[in-house]
């Protein structure tokens, strides 16, 4: 009979602990990963599999700074080369004691060609003939040449002499403009920095010592005759002989305004002595005026009749555009200023017999 199987309550325990053990067990190995430890994941190497060609790659190694003394100098990419030809040959010479060869001029093609019998069968016929004249006749013709440049040279310091100028002039450099010639004309030098006329008409335009306001009327002026259309001339009242033609004066602003006040300006001015005639009456003589003096009476007539006029709009610049405006109908012919300058050698002409009756009266006395 089987013997029958008895458990007791520590057999019990120990049946149970361990089924719990393994049932732990295999549900560990099923569902649970395994752990991860941060510090050998960290230690982990990678192993690389090496090429079966191994590549050849040449080193280039640096050379290395080296500090020099203060008295050597680095040589340069075609410094330190072999000596010319010339420059050989100039050491020997000076070694052995010969005659060394000349730096200063390259080997002429004749003393090549003198040691090239080939060469100088192929050689032009010009370098032939020179190869075939003597020495004697190379210095003949060298010195005339020579002389015939002094010769040129001497004839051109004549010149220069017998027109009043230097024998020969010096070149100097550093300067920005040319030297001039010694000596100076007299006219030649800068005595005022704007023109004469200029200068006239700024200083009667000028009021209250406003000096300044003149000025910038009179660039307002010479703008507005420069960019003005040619004028139109009045044959019947032609302007001063020798002004350039009507198209070229807006070129010259200075100049256009120069023969607006020459052309109108009168030659003379009636002086009146009273009771030179009897009887109270004055007696009107003709007097005649200098340069500055008939272009002030112009400059004058001018500004009185631009004066007069009415302005065409507003601003400080009025005054100076009616002056202009009252030039250009000068040179044009259709200003009042030439009644006036015709008056006046009308009175002028037939007040000439005057100066006789002066003259009597100066004998009497």
């Amino acid at each position: 009979m089987p013997e029958a199987t008895t458990t007791t309550p520590a057999r019990k325990f120990e049946l149970a602990f361990s089924d719990s053990e393994v049932q732990d067990q295999s549900i560990n190995s099923i569902t649970m990963p395994p752990r991860l430890n941060l510090f050998r994941a960290s230690r982990s190497l990678a192993i690389r599999s090496q090429p079966s060609v191994s590549s050849y790659q040449p080193r280039i190694f640096q050379t290395t700074a080296r500090r020099g003394f203060a008295d050597e100098k680095a040589t340069g990419p075609n410094q330190d080369v072999l000596g010319h030809v010339s420059e050989e040959a100039a050491d020997m010479g000076n070694i052995t004691g010969e005659t060394k060869p000349d730096l200063g001029q390259g080997t002429p093609v004749q003393e090549i060609l003198e040691r090239d019998e080939k060469g100088k069968e192929n050689a032009p016929e010009v370098i032939k003939k020179e190869i075939q004249e003597s020495p004697e006749a190379q210095a003949l013709s060298t010195e005339a040449h020579e002389l015939s440049i002094e010769h040129l040279v001497a004839l051109r310091q004549m010149e220069n002499i017998a027109a009043g100028k230097q024998a020969s002039r010096e070149v100097t450099h550093g300067h920005k403009f040319g030297v001039p010639d010694l000596p100076i004309p007299s006219m030649s030098n800068l005595h005022h920095r704007y023109d004469t006329v200029v200068d006239q008409v700024t200083n009667l335009m000028m009021e209250h010592g406003k000096l300044s306001k003149a000025q910038r009327d009179m660039s307002f002026i010479l703008n507005h005759l420069r960019t003005a259309p040619p004028p139109q001339v009045n044959p019947a009242r032609p302007l001063l002989p020798g002004t350039p033609p009507p198209s070229h004066l807006p070129l010259n602003p200075v100049l256009y305004l120069t023969a607006a006040i020459d052309s109108v300006a009168p030659l003379l001015r009636i002086r009146s002595m009273k009771g030179a005639a009897g009887g109270g009456t004055a007696l009107q003589l003709p007097a005649p005026l200098g340069l500055r003096q008939r272009r002030r009476t112009a400059i004058k007539w001018i500004l009185d009749s631009a004066s007069k006029k009415r302005s065409r709009g507003s601003g400080r610049g009025q005054y100076a555009q009616r002056v202009a405006e009252e030039i250009i109908s000068v040179v044009e012919g259709r200003s009042a200023v030439w009644d006036r300058r015709q008056l006046i050698h009308k009175t002028g002409t037939s007040a000439r017999a005057n100066l006789n009756v002066m003259a009597a009266k100066m004998r009497r006395r």
